[in-house]
C-alpha cells in the first residue's frame, strides 16, 4: 500500500551533494554496476518503456531470474532512461528507470544493481544477450527533483530550465540528460519522485 503513496522501499544509489541551490543539486555518484538494454521502441509496439520487462526478467522481478546463476537480484530505484540525443529529447516515463539515446529512435534503459556488486564480473551473466552488464565510473550530475507524471513536455521543460541554470552558474554540461524514475507505475502521480540529471564537468 505504501508504494501507491510513493514510499520508496528499495535500495537507492548513494551520492554526495557537492552543491545545493534553489534550482538544482550538484551530486557526485560513486562507481556502480548497471544492467542496461538499448532498443528501438518499435520492437515493443512503440512503447518507450518496453525494455523494462527485459531488465525485470534478468533480476527475477517477474518470476525466475533470467541469468546464468540463476540468482534473484534485488530491485533498486531509480530506473534510468536515456532517449534520442537530439536537442529536445522526449521521454515519457513510468517506473523508476534510466533511459539514454544514441540515434533518433534508440532508447537505453538501465537498472543500477545493488551496491553489493562491485564489478561487472560479480554480477550474474544475463541469458538474454540484449541485456548488458556494465560498470559506471564516478559521475557528477546537476539534478532537479519533481513529482507527478514525467511526460515528454514536463521532462523537456525541466531539462531546459536545469541546463540554463547550470550554464548560468558556470557549469559545463557534458552529455545528454537522464530521466530517473523512483516509483512503479501504480504509484499515484502526486506521490511520484522523478529526477532529470545532466552530466557536468
Amino acid at each position: 500500500m505504501g508504494m501507491v503513496f510513493g514510499k520508496i522501499t528499495v535500495e537507492t544509489p548513494k551520492y554526495e551533494v557537492v552543491q545545493s541551490s534553489a534550482d538544482y543539486e550538484i551530486r557526485k555518484y560513486p562507481p556502480a554496476v548497471a544492467a542496461e538494454v538499448t532498443y528501438d521502441p518499435s520492437q515493443f509496439k512503440g512503447n518507450k518503456d518496453g525494455g523494462f520487462s527485459l531488465l525485470a526478467n534478468y533480476i527475477g522481478a517477474l518470476g525466475n531470474p533470467q541469468n546464468a546463476k540463476p540468482e534473484k537480484i534485488a530491485m533498486t530505484a531509480p530506473v534510468i532512461t536515456r532517449s534520442p540525443g537530439n536537442k529536445s529529447e522526449k521521454i515519457p516515463m513510468t517506473a523508476p528507470v534510466v533511459t539514454k539515446g544514441d540515434n533518433n529512435n534508440m532508447v537505453t534503459m538501465q537498472f543500477l544493481l545493488p551496491a553489493t556488486y562491485k564489478t561487472a564480473e560479480e554480477a550474474p551473466k544475463p541469458l538474454d544477450e540484449r541485456v548488458v552488464i556494465k560498470e559506471e565510473g564516478e559521475r557528477k550530475y546537476g539534478v532537479v527533483k519533481f513529482g507527478g507524471v514525467a511526460t515528454d513536455k514536463v521532462v523537456e521543460e525541466k531539462v531546459e530550465n536545469l541546463k540554463k541554470s547550470l550554464e548560468r552558474d558556470g557549469y559545463k554540461v557534458i552529455g545528454q540528460f537522464l530521466l530517473a524514475r523512483y516509483n512503479p507505475p501504480w504509484t499515484l502521480p502526486a506521490f511520484r519522485t522523478n529526477e532529470v540529471m545532466l552530466p557536468v564537468e
